[in-house]
This record gives C-alpha cells, sequence and structure tokens, in this order.
C-alpha cells in the first residue's frame, strides 16, 4: 500500500470519527432539550438560546415567554426577530416565512404590532413553499389551531398535523419537541378541544 493510500485512509477514517463525534453531540444536546420540554422546564432552553443561535428553540422559547413573563419576552423577541432577518435566504425552505409569521405573533401579543393577517399569510405560504417539511406543517396547523375565525380552524389544523406527524415518523425527529407537540394538538383536535 503507498504512503497516499494510507494517508487517504486515515484521513477518511478522522473525517469519519469527527462526524459522528458530531451527530453525537447534537443528539445528545436535542435529546436534553427534548426531555427539559417534556419535564416543562425552559429554563434549560433558555441557557441554550442564551449561548447557541438556534432558530427552531428561540421560536418555542419566545412562545413560552410571551405568556409567562411579557417583560421579559421583549428582549427575546426582539432578538429572535433579528436573528431571523439575519439568517434569510440562508434557511431550509419556508422555515423564513414561518420564523417571521411567528415573529409577529409575537409581536402581537406583546401589543408591539399588530399583523394578524401577514402573519397568517407568511404562514400559509410557508406551507406553498416547503409542502412536505413537518415543522412549516406543524407551525401552520398551530396557527389555524389558535386563530379566531374565520381565519382559524380546528377541523383544518388538525389536517396540518396529521400531515406533519407523517414526516415526523423519520428517525431524524425523533427528539424534536415540534413533534411532541403535535402529537398532543393532534389529540386535543379529536377531542374537540
Amino acid at each position: 500500500m503507498t504512503k497516499y493510500k494510507v494517508q487517504r485512509r486515515l484521513f477518511l477514517f478522522l473525517l469519519t470519527a469527527i462526524s459522528i463525534s458530531l451527530s453525537a453531540q447534537n443528539f445528545s444536546a436535542d435529546r436534553d432539550l427534548f426531555d427539559a420540554y417534556q419535564r416543562e422546564d425552559m429554563t434549560v432552553w433558555r441557557s441554550h438560546i442564551d449561548t447557541v443561535s438556534d432558530l427552531l428553540y428561540e421560536y418555542g422559547y419566545c412562545g413560552y415567554i410571551v405568556d409567562a413573563d411579557k417583560t421579559a419576552a421583549k428582549p427575546y423577541v426582539a432578538r429572535f426577530r433579528g436573528n431571523v432577518e439575519a439568517a434569510k435566504g440562508k434557511l431550509p425552505a419556508g422555515h423564513y416565512e414561518m420564523y417571521m409569521s411567528a415573529v409577529y405573533v409575537y409581536e402581537l401579543r406583546l401589543h408591539e404590532s399588530f399583523h394578524p393577517a401577514k402573519a397568517m399569510s407568511l404562514a400559509k405560504e410557508a406551507t406553498k413553499i416547503a409542502p412536505t417539511d413537518p415543522l412549516v406543517l406543524a407551525y401552520y396547523g398551530t396557527s389555524l389551531y389558535y386563530a379566531p375565525k374565520p381565519f382559524g380552524s380546528k377541523k383544518e389544523a388538525l389536517r396540518y398535523f396529521e400531515e406533519a406527524a407523517k414526516y415526523f415518523k423519520a428517525p431524524k425527529w425523533q427528539y424534536c419537541w415540534v413533534r411532541k407537540a403535535t402529537e398532543m394538538y393532534i389529540r386535543l383536535c379529536q377531542n374537540g378541544s
């Protein structure tokens, strides 16, 4: 075996080992955050988003903190907006629209802006851009679930939650908090809640 082949094999081995190590770290972090979600321990999420820019967890934390403490929520929602705007063009298809819709909803709940039609329009647009993305489908389902009539409908929300649930069956979503929330919303819709 030539020196080049040995070096190439060593390089491939190290690349694979690093990749597996990084995957394990992400898996571990997701699992810890998922466990915290199930325990309703949002301090773990706050600590995570205070140290790492993670739009999915910022989105979830802002939804929580807007209800829990409007004063504490304002800087988190402002930072979330800034991070979403900074990520425009770098996010998966439909995610910019989904996250901006959430920003408008949070700002509405904080009485900082009034754009409910824009929020709903962006959420729907996200589903057209990414019709098989479970995060986008679940977000639109949540929008429909909470929106007053004639904008919202729990029956239509159920359809989006069930569609998202199909895609959430993939192993990569095992520790995704949105998957678990989607399961809860399906039960609520089926029970007429």
